[in-house]
């Protein structure tokens, strides 16, 4: 196993430079801090198509319940990108998946380390969280500006005390990868997104892809619902139309749980 002190140097922004010039995401500005990266790109939608912004730390990084997201300086991958081009917005719900599938595959390439996928935006390693998605957007009209954020653990802190709030423990890529390079793994993830570009104009080709992916068919999904608190829990079938959760409860019909209507329980 990697040792737990392993350097965290900052990303080589030289190195990023030269990996993606010539591609759509090569408009990569890096930060030494921000309060969040989805905040500074949510006020860049409509423009700056193709930025990210990546941070080596961030004050005020939150998750898709809100819960803080917590990660010393150089540790992990904080960063959104805006999309290249607009979506529609009845689309939006597939943005979330999409990142998803070209982080995995950014970790693979640069890691080999084959994460697993959770509905709805979470990647997992040995059954821990490993990396979380929360997309902002921007709507006129039809059409949506999509900034894919996502907040990745590399390296495990090595002093206990910077992950002992968060609850259950989280997993990094270092617990497992023998060598793990930030910045050689930032830009495969980028590399990744330009990969799957073509793919972001056919959403239900992109929940296909994710359900193979995440091998969700008689996967067992444990819920609590928002609107009365009461758990539901049962083998999912695959994802519907709009990215709800398709699951058949152990005794009931298969119902429809919808992104906004539930949170897993781990």
């Amino acid at each position: 196993m990697p040792s737990d002190a392993a350097p965290l140097s900052p990303l080589d922004q030289q190195q990023i430079a030269a990996a993606l010039a010539g591609t759509a995401f090569a408009d990569v500005r890096v930060l030494d801090e921000t309060t969040s990266t989805n905040a500074d790109a949510a006020a860049l939608l409509g423009s700056s198509f193709g930025t990210t912004i990546v941070a080596e730390r961030q004050t005020a990084g939150i998750g898709r319940t809100g819960r803080r997201w917590h990660a010393p300086r150089s540790s992990s991958l904080l960063f959104t990108t805006i999309l290249p081009q607009e979506i529609a917005v009845a689309d939006l719900w597939a943005a979330t998946f999409w990142t998803a599938l070209a982080v995995a595959d950014g970790i693979e390439r640069a890691c080999g380390v084959r994460a697993d996928l959770k509905w709805p935006n979470d990647l997992l390693l040995a059954s821990r969280k490993l990396s979380g998605i929360l997309c902002v957007s921007r709507i006129s009209g039809e059409r949506a500006w999509v900034g894919c954020g996502v907040g990745l653990n590399v390296f495990r802190p090595s002093d206990p005390a910077a992950i002992a709030e968060i609850a259950p423990e989280p997993a990094f890529l270092s617990d497992v990868a023998q060598q793990v390079d930030r910045t050689t793994l930032f830009t495969a993830i980028l590399h990744a997104f330009a990969g799957r570009m073509p793919l972001l104009a056919r959403p239900a080709a992109i929940a296909r892809a994710w359900e193979e992916r995440a091998a969700i068919d008689g996967t067992r999904y444990r819920l609590r619902l928002d609107i009365d608190g009461s758990i539901v829990e049962g083998m999912a079938r695959g994802l519907g139309a709009d990215g709800a959760l398709r699951l058949k409860p152990d005794d009931t019909d298969e119902v429809a749980i919808h992104l906004a209507d539930a949170h897993v329980i781990r």
